[in-house]
Parts: structure tokens; C-alpha cells; sequence
């Protein structure tokens, strides 16, 4: 009976309802320790790194500026600084690829090749006196965002609306996109830097309690935290069941206190913050030291490349000087940015990491054709989908009203925007139909229609 236990525990641990099981395939690289990554010759500072207004740069050409100087200001409320991740000088202002193909404003910044790229810009501070005022300023001058992948001002989500009250902070280290394995890293290795980020949020919040949760193939990682938890209890880990989407916050929330975040609202309306492992533990790293962020881990994973691990990388740093120097010569045709699951296709190798850039998945040719999709063919309605969505939708209903136009419709009575486009309903479709497309397309349209309709005067 025993070889039956690891399997009966995982069962008992907590889960949402629905889901898919895809291949993890974390192997390449959950072993592989975090290293840093060389500097390039030019790093390419997109203004934009963030959701909400760009930075407005501080600098001109032909400044010199020293590592994790403040080289662009935020542009009000919700927006965040850059800072320079290494000595250099500013040689110009341009507009450069994005991985989603629209070229946008840039700082170009060439590293000097002598320096030893020690941070030379900060201070240390008691973070233990400051108001939680001052700390939610603080994290807005770190430049800090949510490095889960959705770029979100963090100050922001540490300024809930009036009349929210958080009493416990979640800590998502789930990490259930395949693939990538950035959040188990630094839950292995800077587990003191995360402690203290969680400490720091539950100030700035006023929670007493502090969750972190993290799926159970980690178990290296829940060891690494339990050993750095603090005394007092305040803070806790917590392991739930390997299944995917189980790191978005609807579902975390769910497994981990039982509570519903309801549709169009807040985590803070149920008294939670839900935040990511690595901003977190940035946020333990930089503000005891007025830092900015100027540098993040990226796991660079998959069958097409030759060494595949988690690298500490520069923020700016081109993609093709990384896939150059672990062996991929490939086009960006086999590139994912991110996951298999909610990643997108790269435009361009010479795209720079950005705060948001938390992996690359690297393909080969003959990993391309195993899944492509020769047709698509009709809805059987199997009900596939509806048992995969984690949100409980339709995804078989919206489809077909994507199909035929009706976007405004499927927004207004069948709650499209719940929608976080996790992938599952297309992951189990067996007649091979593109639903996420159909619904970022439906989510397009309603959008620019709004745009549309507000711009024409009454």
C-alpha cells in the first residue's frame, strides 16, 4: 500500500473545480540553480514595461549613467520608473520591436565594457519605521510590477479601494504554467529575501495573516520556505494540488481560503491580496536598500535549445544575444514568450526582456507539426470545454457567438470578461477550435466599439 501514499496525499490537498492536467515538462530546468547572465553590449529599455502610462525618460543622449540610477519617472498614479540596469551611456531614444510586434519608445543604453557593474545607486533604510503610506511610495519609485507576467503597478494592487478591508495576503508560487520554472528557483534559493517581502506587504496592507501557496510537485520549495518562515505564525505555506490554471488568483483564492473573488471585483472585496512570488521577493530585496528594479530571472526552457536553465538577466538585454549564448539558431518562428499555455508567439529575436518576460519556451520544428492543428472541425458539443473552464463558463456558447460576430453579446449575458484566457477550453477541445483566439478577438472588438462610441460627441 505505501507506493499509494504520495498519491492519496495529493488528492486530499485543496484544488478549485475543473482544469486540465497538460505535461509539465519542468524538468529541463527545475534543478538548474539561478546563474547571471553576461551583460550585452547594448541594453534596449522599452518605456513601456508595465500596465498603464509609459515612463517619461529622465535622461538624454550622451548622459552617462551608473547602475540602478532612475533614468525615466512615472507618468502619474499608474505608472512606474525604470532604472539603469547597468553603467553606460545613453546613446538615444528610439522606437524598437515588441514581442507582440508594434514598435514602441526605447532608451538605448551602451553598457561600458570595463565596469564591474556594481550598484552604485541606493541607500540602506529602516523599512520596519516606515507608515504604509510610505511603503506603497516606495514600491512605486522601485519600479516594482507584478513579475508574473501581467506587469501591473504593484503600488497600485497596495492601494485597494475605499472600504476594502485585506486580513490575509496570498502568495502565489504555484507556477503551474508547463514549462517554466522562475518562481520555483527563487522559492529554492531567496527564501529570506521573500520572507521579508511578505512581511513588508502585510504592513502596507494591515493583513495579520500571510498565505503562501505552492503546488505540490515543489516540495523542495516549501522545505526551502518552511525553514525561513518567522515565529510568530503569521505567515504560512501551504500546498495544493498540481493542476493548471491553479496559479490565477480566482482559483488560488479558492483552494487556499475557500473564498470566491466575484466577477469584476477585487481580491480585496473578499479581504484578500493575491500577489506573485517574484515580486514579492523583490520587493524584500530593494526597498531596505532604495533600489529599483533593474534585473530579473527568466527561465529559458525547452526541446530546441541546447542550454536550457534559470538566468539572472538584465532588464533590456535582446533576446538574440541570450539565444546565442545557450546554442539556438533557429528563427523566431519556435519562440514562446512564456508558457505553451497562455504564451504568445515572438515577432522578432531582437525583442528585449522586459520586467513582465518570466521565460521562453524554445521549440523545434518537429515539436511544431506533433501539435499543430491541420483543420478545425465543427462543435460536437462534447462538453469538453465547460468541464475544463475553471471559471465555470460556457466556452462551447461563446465560441459560437464569436463565430458569428456577436461579441457584444457574449460580453453582456454570457461574462466574457471573466475570461482570463487561460487555454484550457482550447487545450481539450478535440475538434481543434481556437477559442482563446475567437475570445481575445471578441474582447478586441468590444473594446475598440467602446473606444468608438465615447469618442463621438452626444
Amino acid at each position: 500500500m505505501t507506493p499509494l501514499l504520495p498519491n492519496l496525499a495529493h488528492r486530499l490537498r485543496p484544488t478549485f473545480s475543473h482544469g486540465v492536467h497538460p505535461e509539465e515538462n519542468k524538468h529541463y530546468t527545475a534543478d538548474k540553480p539561478i546563474t547571471r547572465f553576461p551583460f550585452p553590449p547594448e541594453l534596449v529599455l522599452l518605456l513601456s514595461q508595465h500596465a498603464g502610462k509609459p515612463s517619461v525618460p529622465l535622461v538624454k543622449p550622451g548622459q552617462e549613467v551608473v547602475r540602478g540610477e532612475p533614468i525615466a519617472r512615472a507618468d502619474g498614479f499608474m505608472s512606474v520608473p525604470l532604472h539603469a540596469p547597468a553603467t553606460g551611456v545613453v546613446k538615444r531614444i528610439d522606437l524598437v520591436p515588441t514581442a507582440k510586434g508594434p514598435r514602441k519608445p526605447a532608451l538605448i543604453l551602451q553598457v561600458h565594457p570595463g565596469e564591474s557593474q556594481e550598484i552604485l545607486y541606493g541607500a540602506p533604510r529602516d523599512v520596519e519605521a516606515m507608515t504604509p503610506k510610505e511603503i506603497v511610495q516606495a514600491v512605486q519609485d522601485a519600479g516594482l510590477v507584478g513579475l508574473g507576467g501581467a506587469a501591473f503597478p504593484t503600488h497600485v494592487k497596495l492601494s485597494p479601494p475605499p472600504g476594502d478591508t485585506v486580513d490575509t495576503i496570498l502568495i502565489n508560487g504555484c507556477e503551474c504554467e508547463p514549462f517554466l520554472t522562475t518562481d520555483h528557483r527563487l522559492m529554492v534559493e531567496q527564501a529570506d529575501d521573500l520572507i521579508r517581502g511578505t512581511r513588508i506587504l502585510m504592513k502596507a496592507m494591515g493583513a495579520p495573516r500571510a498565505i503562501i501557496g505552492t503546488e505540490d510537485n515543489k516540495p523542495d520549495a516549501a522545505a526551502a520556505l518552511e525553514k525561513a518562515l518567522p515565529a510568530d505564525g503569521s505567515i504560512s505555506v501551504k500546498m495544493v494540488q498540481t493542476k493548471y490554471p491553479q496559479g490565477a488568483e480566482k482559483m488560488l483564492a479558492t483552494a487556499l481560503v475557500g473564498r470566491e473573488i466575484p466577477s469584476g471585483k477585487y481580491p480585496s472585496s473578499v479581504g484578500l491580496g493575491v500577489f506573485n512570488v517574484a515580486t514579492v521577493e523583490q520587493m524584500g530585496a530593494l526597498l531596505p536598500w532604495r533600489r529599483g528594479v533593474i534585473e530579473r530571472v527568466v527561465t529559458v526552457t525547452g526541446p530546441g535549445i541546447a542550454k536550457p536553465g534559470n538566468y539572472l538577466v538584465a532588464l533590456g538585454t535582446p533576446l538574440r544575444f541570450i539565444l546565442e549564448r545557450l546554442g539556438y539558431t533557429g528563427s523566431a518562428r519556435y519562440l514562446i514568450t512564456g508558457g505553451p499555455m497562455m504564451g504568445d508567439t515572438v515577432s522578432s529575436l531582437d525583442v528585449p526582456i522586459t520586467k513582465g518576460c518570466g521565460g521562453f519556451l524554445v521549440l523545434r520544428p518537429e515539436d511544431l507539426e506533433r501539435y499543430r492543428v491541420a483543420r478545425t472541425y465543427p462543435c460536437i458539443r462534447c462538453g469538453k470545454c465547460v468541464e475544463a473552464c475553471p471559471l465555470h463558463l460556457n466556452p462551447c456558447l461563446l465560441g459560437k457567438l464569436a463565430y458569428k460576430g456577436r461579441y457584444e453579446e457574449m460580453e453582456e449575458k454570457h461574462h466574457l470578461l471573466d475570461c482570463f484566457e487561460c487555454g484550457s477550453c482550447s487545450f481539450v477541445c478535440p475538434a481543434g477550435i481556437p477559442l482563446v483566439q475567437y475570445f481575445r478577438i471578441a474582447k478586441s472588438q468590444n473594446r475598440e466599439a467602446k473606444a468608438k462610441a465615447k469618442a463621438v460627441p452626444a
